[in-house]
Protein backbone atom coordinates (compact mmCIF):
# COMPACT_ATOMS: atom_id res chain seq x y z
CA UNK A 1 0.00 0.00 0.00
CA UNK A 2 2.83 2.37 0.90
CA UNK A 3 4.52 1.66 -2.42
CA UNK A 4 1.34 2.54 -4.31
CA UNK A 5 1.04 5.79 -2.36
CA UNK A 6 4.66 6.60 -3.23
CA UNK A 7 3.88 6.12 -6.91
CA UNK A 8 0.76 8.27 -6.74
CA UNK A 9 2.60 11.01 -4.87
CA UNK A 10 5.42 10.90 -7.44
CA UNK A 11 2.92 11.32 -10.27
CA UNK A 12 1.24 14.14 -8.35
CA UNK A 13 4.63 15.79 -7.85
CA UNK A 14 5.27 15.51 -11.58
CA UNK A 15 1.95 17.19 -12.36
CA UNK A 16 2.59 19.89 -9.75
CA UNK A 17 6.10 20.55 -11.07
CA UNK A 18 4.70 20.93 -14.58
CA UNK A 19 2.11 23.37 -13.25
CA UNK A 20 4.74 25.47 -11.46
CA UNK A 21 6.95 25.63 -14.56
CA UNK A 22 4.00 26.64 -16.70
CA UNK A 23 2.78 29.36 -14.33
CA UNK A 24 6.30 30.72 -13.79
CA UNK A 25 7.06 30.91 -17.50
CA UNK A 26 3.63 32.35 -18.30
CA UNK A 27 4.00 35.09 -15.68
CA UNK A 28 7.34 36.15 -17.11
CA UNK A 29 6.83 35.58 -20.82
CA UNK A 30 3.04 35.35 -21.08
CA UNK A 31 2.62 38.51 -23.13
CA UNK A 32 5.59 37.58 -25.32
CA UNK A 33 4.15 34.10 -25.92
CA UNK A 34 0.89 35.74 -26.90
CA UNK A 35 2.71 37.92 -29.45
CA UNK A 36 4.69 34.95 -30.78
CA UNK A 37 1.54 32.92 -31.31
CA UNK A 38 -0.39 35.82 -32.84
CA UNK A 39 2.43 36.60 -35.29
CA UNK A 40 2.98 32.99 -36.31
CA UNK A 41 -0.60 32.20 -37.32
CA UNK A 42 -0.26 33.61 -40.84
CA UNK A 43 1.70 30.61 -42.14
CA UNK A 44 1.10 27.02 -41.09
CA UNK A 45 4.81 26.01 -40.84
CA UNK A 46 5.47 28.93 -38.49
CA UNK A 47 2.40 28.12 -36.42
CA UNK A 48 3.53 24.49 -36.18
CA UNK A 49 7.02 25.53 -35.04
CA UNK A 50 5.53 28.01 -32.57
CA UNK A 51 3.50 25.20 -31.03
CA UNK A 52 6.65 23.09 -30.58
CA UNK A 53 8.61 26.00 -29.10
CA UNK A 54 5.95 27.18 -26.67
CA UNK A 55 5.33 23.63 -25.44
CA UNK A 56 9.05 23.07 -24.92
CA UNK A 57 9.10 26.25 -22.86
CA UNK A 58 6.06 25.56 -20.67
CA UNK A 59 6.74 21.80 -20.48
CA UNK A 60 3.16 20.80 -21.24
CA UNK A 61 1.02 20.46 -24.36
CA UNK A 62 -2.00 20.80 -22.07
CA UNK A 63 -0.74 24.24 -21.02
CA UNK A 64 -0.29 25.27 -24.65
CA UNK A 65 -3.78 24.00 -25.45
CA UNK A 66 -5.28 26.07 -22.63
CA UNK A 67 -3.37 29.15 -23.80
CA UNK A 68 -4.39 28.79 -27.45
CA UNK A 69 -7.98 27.98 -26.49
CA UNK A 70 -8.20 31.20 -24.48
CA UNK A 71 -7.00 33.16 -27.54
CA UNK A 72 -9.55 31.49 -29.80
CA UNK A 73 -12.31 32.04 -27.25
CA UNK A 74 -11.55 35.78 -27.36
CA UNK A 75 -11.32 35.87 -31.19
CA UNK A 76 -7.59 36.70 -31.04
CA UNK A 77 -6.58 33.63 -33.08
CA UNK A 78 -8.50 31.79 -35.80
CA UNK A 79 -9.54 28.16 -35.40
CA UNK A 80 -7.39 26.81 -38.26
CA UNK A 81 -4.04 28.25 -37.07
CA UNK A 82 -4.96 27.26 -33.52
CA UNK A 83 -5.31 23.62 -34.62
CA UNK A 84 -1.90 23.84 -36.32
CA UNK A 85 -0.36 25.17 -33.11
CA UNK A 86 -1.96 22.31 -31.15
CA UNK A 87 -0.43 19.78 -33.56
CA UNK A 88 2.94 21.41 -33.00
CA UNK A 89 2.34 21.22 -29.25
CA UNK A 90 1.83 17.45 -29.49
CA UNK A 91 5.23 17.13 -31.15
CA UNK A 92 6.77 19.45 -28.57
CA UNK A 93 5.56 17.43 -25.59
CA UNK A 94 6.83 14.20 -27.23
CA UNK A 95 10.27 15.75 -27.69
CA UNK A 96 10.31 16.89 -24.07
CA UNK A 97 9.45 13.36 -22.99
CA UNK A 98 12.64 12.21 -24.70
CA UNK A 99 14.74 15.00 -23.19
CA UNK A 100 13.47 14.34 -19.67
CA UNK A 101 14.44 10.64 -19.85
CA UNK A 102 18.14 11.50 -19.85
CA UNK A 103 20.04 11.15 -16.60
CA UNK A 104 19.54 14.65 -15.30
CA UNK A 105 19.28 13.74 -11.61
CA UNK A 106 22.14 16.06 -10.70
CA UNK A 107 20.20 19.01 -12.06
CA UNK A 108 17.19 18.52 -9.77
CA UNK A 109 18.74 19.80 -6.47
CA UNK A 110 20.53 22.55 -8.39
CA UNK A 111 17.33 23.86 -9.96
CA UNK A 112 15.40 23.65 -6.69
CA UNK A 113 18.11 25.40 -4.65
CA UNK A 114 18.62 28.36 -6.96
CA UNK A 115 14.88 28.54 -7.65
CA UNK A 116 14.03 28.91 -3.96
CA UNK A 117 16.76 31.53 -3.48
CA UNK A 118 15.50 33.70 -6.34
CA UNK A 119 11.79 33.15 -5.65
CA UNK A 120 11.90 34.01 -1.96
CA UNK A 121 14.38 36.84 -2.43
CA UNK A 122 12.66 38.61 -5.32
CA UNK A 123 9.18 37.13 -5.46
CA UNK A 124 7.45 39.87 -7.49
CA UNK A 125 10.27 40.43 -9.97
CA UNK A 126 11.03 38.66 -13.24
CA UNK A 127 13.93 36.86 -11.56
CA UNK A 128 11.57 35.63 -8.84
CA UNK A 129 9.16 34.14 -11.36
CA UNK A 130 12.04 32.51 -13.23
CA UNK A 131 13.04 31.07 -9.85
CA UNK A 132 9.52 29.67 -9.58
CA UNK A 133 9.95 27.99 -12.96
CA UNK A 134 13.33 26.63 -11.84
CA UNK A 135 11.69 25.07 -8.77
CA UNK A 136 9.11 23.42 -10.99
CA UNK A 137 11.74 22.03 -13.35
CA UNK A 138 13.66 20.61 -10.43
CA UNK A 139 10.48 18.97 -9.10
CA UNK A 140 9.81 17.45 -12.53
CA UNK A 141 13.26 15.86 -12.65
CA UNK A 142 12.87 14.64 -9.07
CA UNK A 143 9.39 13.27 -9.76
CA UNK A 144 10.63 11.31 -12.77
CA UNK A 145 13.19 9.57 -10.58
CA UNK A 146 10.55 8.81 -7.94
CA UNK A 147 8.14 7.44 -10.56
CA UNK A 148 10.75 4.95 -11.77
CA UNK A 149 11.78 3.95 -8.24
CA UNK A 150 8.20 3.61 -7.00
CA UNK A 151 7.03 1.68 -10.05
CA UNK A 152 9.80 -0.92 -9.86
CA UNK A 153 8.58 -2.77 -6.72
CA UNK A 154 4.99 -2.50 -7.91
CA UNK A 155 5.80 -4.15 -11.22
CA UNK A 156 7.50 -7.00 -9.39
CA UNK A 157 4.38 -7.83 -7.38
CA UNK A 158 2.70 -11.01 -8.55
CA UNK A 159 -0.79 -9.51 -8.49
CA UNK A 160 0.25 -6.60 -10.69
CA UNK A 161 2.00 -8.91 -13.11
CA UNK A 162 -1.15 -11.02 -13.43
CA UNK A 163 -3.19 -7.86 -14.01
CA UNK A 164 -0.92 -6.57 -16.74
CA UNK A 165 -0.55 -9.99 -18.29
CA UNK A 166 -4.20 -9.68 -19.33
CA UNK A 167 -3.20 -6.80 -21.61
CA UNK A 168 -2.25 -9.01 -24.52
CA UNK A 169 -3.96 -9.04 -27.86
CA UNK A 170 -6.89 -6.62 -27.50
CA UNK A 171 -5.43 -3.44 -28.96
CA UNK A 172 -8.58 -1.39 -28.33
CA UNK A 173 -8.64 -2.34 -24.65
CA UNK A 174 -4.93 -1.57 -24.29
CA UNK A 175 -5.36 1.84 -25.93
CA UNK A 176 -8.33 2.61 -23.68
CA UNK A 177 -6.28 1.78 -20.58
CA UNK A 178 -3.51 4.08 -21.86
CA UNK A 179 -6.07 6.88 -22.21
CA UNK A 180 -7.26 6.25 -18.64
CA UNK A 181 -3.63 6.42 -17.43
CA UNK A 182 -3.20 9.83 -19.07
CA UNK A 183 -6.43 11.21 -17.60
CA UNK A 184 -5.74 9.91 -14.08
CA UNK A 185 -2.16 11.23 -14.07
CA UNK A 186 -3.33 14.48 -15.73
CA UNK A 187 -0.41 14.12 -18.12
CA UNK A 188 0.28 12.01 -21.20
CA UNK A 189 3.98 12.44 -20.36
CA UNK A 190 3.59 10.64 -17.04
CA UNK A 191 1.57 7.86 -18.71
CA UNK A 192 4.23 7.37 -21.40
CA UNK A 193 7.08 7.31 -18.88
CA UNK A 194 5.21 4.80 -16.73
CA UNK A 195 4.62 2.65 -19.81
CA UNK A 196 8.33 2.77 -20.64
CA UNK A 197 9.17 1.66 -17.09
CA UNK A 198 6.71 -1.25 -17.26
CA UNK A 199 8.20 -2.31 -20.59
CA UNK A 200 11.78 -2.19 -19.28
CA UNK A 201 10.88 -4.45 -16.34
CA UNK A 202 9.15 -6.96 -18.61
CA UNK A 203 5.74 -6.55 -17.01
CA UNK A 204 4.10 -5.75 -20.35
CA UNK A 205 5.07 -6.70 -23.87
CA UNK A 206 6.42 -4.20 -26.37
CA UNK A 207 3.24 -4.45 -28.44
CA UNK A 208 1.06 -3.60 -25.42
CA UNK A 209 3.36 -0.67 -24.64
CA UNK A 210 2.81 0.79 -28.10
CA UNK A 211 -0.95 0.53 -27.65
CA UNK A 212 -0.70 2.24 -24.27
CA UNK A 213 1.35 5.09 -25.78
CA UNK A 214 -1.22 5.63 -28.54
CA UNK A 215 -4.00 5.55 -25.95
CA UNK A 216 -2.13 8.03 -23.75
CA UNK A 217 -2.11 10.49 -26.65
CA UNK A 218 -5.86 9.99 -27.04
CA UNK A 219 -6.28 10.52 -23.29
CA UNK A 220 -4.56 13.92 -23.50
CA UNK A 221 -7.19 14.91 -26.09
CA UNK A 222 -10.00 13.80 -23.78
CA UNK A 223 -8.33 15.71 -20.96
CA UNK A 224 -8.34 18.87 -23.10
CA UNK A 225 -12.06 18.41 -23.73
CA UNK A 226 -12.70 18.12 -19.99
CA UNK A 227 -10.61 21.20 -19.23
CA UNK A 228 -12.49 23.27 -21.80
CA UNK A 229 -15.98 22.04 -20.96
CA UNK A 230 -16.77 25.44 -19.44
CA UNK A 231 -15.36 27.45 -22.34
CA UNK A 232 -17.43 29.06 -25.07
CA UNK A 233 -18.14 27.44 -28.43
CA UNK A 234 -14.94 28.75 -30.04
CA UNK A 235 -12.79 27.32 -27.26
CA UNK A 236 -14.53 23.95 -27.33
CA UNK A 237 -13.85 23.65 -31.08
CA UNK A 238 -10.10 23.75 -30.49
CA UNK A 239 -10.26 20.91 -27.98
CA UNK A 240 -12.60 18.93 -30.22
CA UNK A 241 -10.30 19.35 -33.23
CA UNK A 242 -7.32 18.17 -31.20
CA UNK A 243 -9.27 15.15 -29.95
CA UNK A 244 -10.45 14.21 -33.45
CA UNK A 245 -6.91 14.44 -34.84
CA UNK A 246 -5.67 12.10 -32.11
CA UNK A 247 -8.60 9.74 -32.63
CA UNK A 248 -7.81 9.60 -36.35
CA UNK A 249 -4.20 8.75 -35.51
CA UNK A 250 -5.37 5.91 -33.28
CA UNK A 251 -7.69 4.52 -35.97
CA UNK A 252 -4.96 4.62 -38.63
CA UNK A 253 -2.13 3.11 -36.57
CA UNK A 254 -3.73 0.62 -34.15
CA UNK A 255 -4.73 -1.93 -36.86
CA UNK A 256 -1.07 -2.21 -37.89
CA UNK A 257 0.39 -2.62 -34.40
CA UNK A 258 0.68 -6.40 -34.91
CA UNK A 259 2.97 -5.74 -37.86
CA UNK A 260 4.73 -2.66 -36.52
CA UNK A 261 5.67 -4.01 -33.07
CA UNK A 262 7.76 -7.04 -34.23
CA UNK A 263 9.54 -4.89 -36.81
CA UNK A 264 10.46 -2.19 -34.27
CA UNK A 265 11.44 -4.78 -31.67
CA UNK A 266 14.24 -5.94 -33.97
CA UNK A 267 15.98 -2.57 -33.74
CA UNK A 268 19.16 -2.53 -31.58
CA UNK A 269 17.58 -0.27 -28.94
CA UNK A 270 16.38 -1.02 -25.41
CA UNK A 271 12.63 -1.47 -25.12
CA UNK A 272 12.36 1.47 -22.71
CA UNK A 273 14.15 3.78 -25.14
CA UNK A 274 12.19 2.35 -28.05
CA UNK A 275 8.87 3.21 -26.40
CA UNK A 276 9.96 6.84 -26.00
CA UNK A 277 11.24 7.02 -29.59
CA UNK A 278 7.98 5.56 -30.86
CA UNK A 279 6.10 8.23 -28.90
CA UNK A 280 8.21 10.95 -30.56
CA UNK A 281 8.00 9.70 -34.13
CA UNK A 282 4.35 8.69 -33.89
CA UNK A 283 3.40 12.26 -32.93
CA UNK A 284 5.81 13.81 -35.41
CA UNK A 285 4.56 11.81 -38.40
CA UNK A 286 0.90 12.08 -37.37
CA UNK A 287 1.00 15.82 -36.84
CA UNK A 288 2.98 16.63 -39.99
CA UNK A 289 0.58 14.59 -42.12
CA UNK A 290 -2.46 16.25 -40.55
CA UNK A 291 -1.34 19.88 -40.85
CA UNK A 292 -2.77 20.21 -44.42
CA UNK A 293 -6.14 18.96 -43.14
CA UNK A 294 -6.60 21.65 -40.46
CA UNK A 295 -8.93 23.69 -42.70
CA UNK A 296 -11.44 20.83 -43.24
CA UNK A 297 -11.18 19.95 -39.53
CA UNK A 298 -11.96 23.56 -38.57
CA UNK A 299 -15.06 23.52 -40.77
CA UNK A 300 -16.17 20.19 -39.28
CA UNK A 301 -15.75 21.48 -35.72
CA UNK A 302 -17.80 24.58 -36.53
CA UNK A 303 -20.58 22.32 -37.83
CA UNK A 304 -20.49 20.06 -34.79
CA UNK A 305 -20.37 22.90 -32.23
CA UNK A 306 -22.67 25.80 -33.00
CA UNK A 307 -22.11 29.34 -31.76
CA UNK A 308 -23.41 30.14 -28.30
CA UNK A 309 -26.90 31.60 -28.21
CA UNK A 310 -27.26 34.39 -25.68
CA UNK A 311 -30.43 36.34 -25.06
CA UNK A 312 -28.49 39.33 -23.77
CA UNK A 313 -24.72 39.33 -23.89
CA UNK A 314 -24.45 42.12 -21.35
CA UNK A 315 -25.90 39.87 -18.65
CA UNK A 316 -22.88 37.58 -18.86
CA UNK A 317 -19.16 38.42 -18.88
CA UNK A 318 -17.52 37.62 -22.19
CA UNK A 319 -13.78 38.06 -21.65
CA UNK A 320 -13.02 36.69 -18.17
CA UNK A 321 -11.32 33.50 -19.26
CA UNK A 322 -10.22 31.51 -16.20
CA UNK A 323 -7.61 29.57 -18.15
CA UNK A 324 -5.70 32.85 -18.62
CA UNK A 325 -5.24 33.43 -14.88
CA UNK A 326 -1.79 31.82 -15.00
CA UNK A 327 -0.73 34.59 -17.39
CA UNK A 328 -1.13 37.89 -15.50
CA UNK A 329 -0.65 40.08 -18.60
CA UNK A 330 -3.37 38.22 -20.48
CA UNK A 331 -5.72 37.95 -17.48
CA UNK A 332 -5.38 41.68 -16.77
CA UNK A 333 -6.11 42.42 -20.43
CA UNK A 334 -9.24 40.29 -20.15
CA UNK A 335 -10.36 42.17 -17.03
CA UNK A 336 -9.66 45.50 -18.75
CA UNK A 337 -11.78 44.49 -21.76
CA UNK A 338 -14.65 43.57 -19.43
CA UNK A 339 -14.27 46.90 -17.64
CA UNK A 340 -14.61 48.66 -20.99
CA UNK A 341 -17.91 46.81 -21.44
CA UNK A 342 -19.05 48.37 -18.16
CA UNK A 343 -18.19 51.75 -19.70
CA UNK A 344 -20.27 50.92 -22.78
CA UNK A 345 -23.28 50.09 -20.60
CA UNK A 346 -22.82 53.33 -18.65
CA UNK A 347 -22.75 55.26 -21.91
CA UNK A 348 -26.09 53.73 -22.83
CA UNK A 349 -27.44 54.64 -19.39
CA UNK A 350 -26.41 58.25 -19.98
CA UNK A 351 -28.24 58.31 -23.32
CA UNK A 352 -31.38 56.89 -21.69
CA UNK A 353 -31.12 59.39 -18.84
CA UNK A 354 -31.16 62.21 -21.37
CA UNK A 355 -34.45 60.80 -22.67
CA UNK A 356 -35.86 60.68 -19.15
CA UNK A 357 -35.05 64.35 -18.66
CA UNK A 358 -36.91 65.12 -21.88
CA UNK A 359 -40.08 63.39 -20.70
CA UNK A 360 -39.77 59.65 -21.45
CA UNK A 361 -40.47 57.90 -18.11
CA UNK A 362 -40.28 54.41 -19.66
CA UNK A 363 -36.54 54.80 -20.04
CA UNK A 364 -36.23 54.79 -16.23
CA UNK A 365 -37.03 51.06 -16.22
CA UNK A 366 -34.41 50.45 -18.91
CA UNK A 367 -31.82 52.35 -16.86
CA UNK A 368 -32.52 50.11 -13.87
CA UNK A 369 -32.01 47.02 -16.01
CA UNK A 370 -28.75 48.41 -17.37
CA UNK A 371 -27.55 49.16 -13.84
CA UNK A 372 -28.18 45.52 -12.96
CA UNK A 373 -25.94 44.59 -15.91
CA UNK A 374 -23.24 46.93 -14.58
CA UNK A 375 -23.48 45.22 -11.17
CA UNK A 376 -23.17 41.78 -12.78
CA UNK A 377 -20.06 42.79 -14.71
CA UNK A 378 -18.50 44.48 -11.68
CA UNK A 379 -19.03 41.42 -9.49
CA UNK A 380 -17.53 39.16 -12.16
CA UNK A 381 -14.47 41.41 -12.58
CA UNK A 382 -13.99 41.67 -8.83
CA UNK A 383 -14.10 37.90 -8.31
CA UNK A 384 -11.86 37.34 -11.34
CA UNK A 385 -9.19 39.73 -10.04
CA UNK A 386 -9.52 38.24 -6.55
CA UNK A 387 -8.11 35.01 -7.99
CA UNK A 388 -4.95 36.96 -8.86
CA UNK A 389 -3.49 38.02 -5.48
CA UNK A 390 -1.96 41.44 -5.93
CA UNK A 391 1.03 40.64 -3.71
CA UNK A 392 2.12 37.81 -6.02
CA UNK A 393 2.21 39.99 -9.14
CA UNK A 394 5.18 41.87 -10.59
CA UNK A 395 5.20 45.58 -9.77
CA UNK A 396 3.88 46.73 -13.15
CA UNK A 397 1.09 44.13 -13.18
CA UNK A 398 0.24 45.01 -9.59
CA UNK A 399 -0.31 48.67 -10.55
CA UNK A 400 -2.50 47.61 -13.49
CA UNK A 401 -4.46 45.28 -11.17
CA UNK A 402 -5.18 48.22 -8.87
CA UNK A 403 -6.18 50.48 -11.79
CA UNK A 404 -8.66 47.94 -13.11
CA UNK A 405 -10.34 47.23 -9.78
CA UNK A 406 -10.54 50.95 -8.94
CA UNK A 407 -11.95 51.85 -12.36
CA UNK A 408 -14.51 49.04 -12.19
CA UNK A 409 -15.56 50.20 -8.72
CA UNK A 410 -15.91 53.81 -9.91
CA UNK A 411 -18.02 52.74 -12.88
CA UNK A 412 -20.25 50.62 -10.63
CA UNK A 413 -20.79 53.58 -8.30
CA UNK A 414 -21.48 55.80 -11.31
CA UNK A 415 -24.16 53.36 -12.45
CA UNK A 416 -25.86 53.59 -9.07
CA UNK A 417 -25.79 57.39 -9.25
CA UNK A 418 -27.30 57.46 -12.75
CA UNK A 419 -30.04 55.05 -11.63
CA UNK A 420 -30.86 57.29 -8.66
CA UNK A 421 -30.84 60.42 -10.83
CA UNK A 422 -33.24 58.78 -13.28
CA UNK A 423 -35.56 57.72 -10.47
CA UNK A 424 -35.55 61.21 -8.96
CA UNK A 425 -36.45 62.82 -12.29
CA UNK A 426 -39.19 60.26 -12.93
CA UNK A 427 -40.70 60.69 -9.46
CA UNK A 428 -40.20 64.39 -8.72
CA UNK A 429 -40.55 65.86 -12.20
CA UNK A 430 -42.45 63.62 -14.60
CA UNK A 431 -44.87 61.99 -12.14
CA UNK A 432 -45.46 65.30 -10.35
CA UNK A 433 -45.90 67.06 -13.72
CA UNK A 434 -43.18 69.55 -12.94
CA UNK A 435 -41.00 70.50 -15.90
CA UNK A 436 -37.56 72.04 -15.91
CA UNK A 437 -37.28 75.57 -17.23
CA UNK A 438 -36.05 75.82 -20.83
CA UNK A 439 -32.80 77.39 -19.59
CA UNK A 440 -32.31 74.71 -16.94
CA UNK A 441 -33.04 71.90 -19.39
CA UNK A 442 -30.52 73.35 -21.83
CA UNK A 443 -27.88 73.50 -19.09
CA UNK A 444 -28.54 69.87 -18.10
CA UNK A 445 -28.17 68.83 -21.74
CA UNK A 446 -24.82 70.61 -21.97
CA UNK A 447 -23.58 68.92 -18.81
CA UNK A 448 -24.87 65.59 -20.07
CA UNK A 449 -22.96 65.98 -23.33
CA UNK A 450 -19.75 66.96 -21.56
CA UNK A 451 -20.10 64.04 -19.13
CA UNK A 452 -20.39 61.65 -22.08
CA UNK A 453 -17.27 63.12 -23.62
CA UNK A 454 -15.39 62.76 -20.35
CA UNK A 455 -16.56 59.16 -19.98
CA UNK A 456 -15.35 58.27 -23.45
CA UNK A 457 -12.01 59.98 -22.88
CA UNK A 458 -11.68 58.25 -19.50
CA UNK A 459 -12.17 54.83 -21.09
CA UNK A 460 -9.56 55.72 -23.71
CA UNK A 461 -7.10 56.76 -21.00
CA UNK A 462 -7.84 53.57 -19.05
CA UNK A 463 -7.05 51.47 -22.11
CA UNK A 464 -4.03 53.36 -23.47
CA UNK A 465 -2.59 54.80 -20.23
CA UNK A 466 -1.38 57.72 -22.33
CA UNK A 467 0.04 60.60 -20.29
CA UNK A 468 -1.07 63.35 -22.69
CA UNK A 469 -4.62 62.01 -22.77
CA UNK A 470 -4.65 61.74 -18.97
CA UNK A 471 -3.68 65.42 -18.66
CA UNK A 472 -6.37 66.30 -21.18
CA UNK A 473 -8.92 64.37 -19.11
CA UNK A 474 -7.87 66.18 -15.96
CA UNK A 475 -8.37 69.55 -17.68
CA UNK A 476 -11.79 68.37 -18.92
CA UNK A 477 -12.71 67.51 -15.34
CA UNK A 478 -11.92 71.03 -14.16
CA UNK A 479 -13.85 72.57 -17.07
CA UNK A 480 -16.98 70.62 -16.21
CA UNK A 481 -16.68 71.58 -12.54
CA UNK A 482 -16.54 75.22 -13.57
CA UNK A 483 -19.61 74.67 -15.79
CA UNK A 484 -21.51 73.17 -12.87
CA UNK A 485 -20.57 76.13 -10.65
CA UNK A 486 -21.66 78.60 -13.34
CA UNK A 487 -24.96 76.79 -13.93
CA UNK A 488 -25.62 76.65 -10.18
CA UNK A 489 -25.29 80.44 -10.02
CA UNK A 490 -27.54 80.78 -13.10
CA UNK A 491 -30.20 78.64 -11.39
CA UNK A 492 -30.09 80.83 -8.29
CA UNK A 493 -30.51 83.88 -10.53
CA UNK A 494 -33.65 82.34 -12.00
CA UNK A 495 -34.94 81.75 -8.48
CA UNK A 496 -34.29 85.41 -7.74
CA UNK A 497 -36.28 86.27 -10.86
CA UNK A 498 -39.11 84.08 -9.47
CA UNK A 499 -39.13 81.68 -12.42
CA UNK A 500 -41.98 79.32 -11.47
CA UNK A 501 -40.53 76.24 -13.21
CA UNK A 502 -37.14 76.80 -11.58
CA UNK A 503 -38.74 77.18 -8.17
CA UNK A 504 -40.76 73.94 -8.55
CA UNK A 505 -37.74 71.90 -9.65
CA UNK A 506 -35.06 73.71 -7.65
CA UNK A 507 -34.28 70.88 -5.21
CA UNK A 508 -34.20 68.31 -8.02
CA UNK A 509 -32.14 70.55 -10.30
CA UNK A 510 -29.46 71.29 -7.70
CA UNK A 511 -29.41 67.62 -6.70
CA UNK A 512 -28.74 66.64 -10.31
CA UNK A 513 -25.90 69.14 -10.52
CA UNK A 514 -24.32 67.61 -7.42
CA UNK A 515 -24.75 64.09 -8.82
CA UNK A 516 -23.18 65.12 -12.12
CA UNK A 517 -20.23 66.56 -10.23
CA UNK A 518 -19.75 63.19 -8.49
CA UNK A 519 -20.09 61.35 -11.81
CA UNK A 520 -17.43 63.60 -13.29
CA UNK A 521 -15.05 62.80 -10.43
CA UNK A 522 -15.63 59.06 -10.79
CA UNK A 523 -15.10 59.14 -14.57
CA UNK A 524 -11.92 61.21 -14.38
CA UNK A 525 -10.28 59.37 -11.46
CA UNK A 526 -8.39 57.16 -13.90
CA UNK A 527 -6.37 60.18 -15.05
CA UNK A 528 -4.70 60.48 -11.65
CA UNK A 529 -3.74 56.80 -11.46
CA UNK A 530 -2.03 57.16 -14.85
CA UNK A 531 -0.30 60.42 -13.95
CA UNK A 532 0.94 58.97 -10.65
CA UNK A 533 2.97 56.22 -12.29
CA UNK A 534 6.47 56.09 -10.69
CA UNK A 535 8.37 56.59 -13.94
CA UNK A 536 6.34 59.56 -15.12
CA UNK A 537 6.69 63.16 -14.07
CA UNK A 538 3.70 64.57 -12.28
CA UNK A 539 2.10 67.58 -13.76
CA UNK A 540 1.72 70.35 -11.19
CA UNK A 541 -1.81 71.61 -10.89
Amino acid sequence: MLTLLNLLSAVALLVWGTHIVRTGIMRVYGADLRRVLSRSVEKKPMAFIAGIGVTALVQSSNATTLLVTSFVAQNLVGLTPALVIILGADVGTAIMARVLTFDLSWLSPLFIFFGVVFFLGRKQSRAGQLGRASIGLGLILLALQLVVEAARPITQASGVQVLFSSLTGDIMLDALIGAVFAIISYSSLAAVLLTATLTATGVISFQVALCLVIGANLGSGLLAMLNNSGSNAAGKRVALGSLLFKAIGCVLVLPFIHVLAPWLDKLPVDDEELVIFFHVFYNLIRCVIMVPFTDPMARLCKRLIRDDQENDERLKPKHLDRSALDTPALALANAARETLRMGDVLEQMMFNFSKVIHGEPRQDREIRRLDDDVDVLYTAIKLYLARMPKEDLPEEDSRRWAEIIETALNLEQAGDIIERMSGDVADKSLAARRAFSPEGLKELDQLQEQLLNNLRLALSVFLSRDIASAKRLRRAKHRLRMMIRRFSHAHVDRLHQKNVQSIETSSLHLGLLGDMKRLNSLFCAVAYSVLEQPDDERDEE
